[in-house]
């Protein structure tokens, strides 16, 4: 085989590797999204179901149905 046509054929390989080197890009940010805020849901999930919060809303609410208007 010529160098040449050799050369070529590098070129073209390398051209189409280019080309699709982050075809699944987006996937995997998805991805990465999608875990994030599972992980995110789950904390705050744990917050909220703390004591502390708990009886925060458990005020909040008693107070806003007690006011007359």
């Amino acid at each position: 085989m010529r160098k040449s046509t050799m050369r070529r054929r590098v070129g073209l390989g390398l051209a189409q590797l280019r080309r699709h080197s982050e075809a699944g890009m987006s996937t995997a940010e998805y991805a990465v999204g999608t875990i994030a805020a599972c992980a995110f849901a789950a904390l705050l999930l744990m917050v909220i179901k703390s004591g502390a919060v708990e009886g925060l809303v458990t005020t909040v609410i008693t107070t806003a149905l007690s006011v007359s208007l």
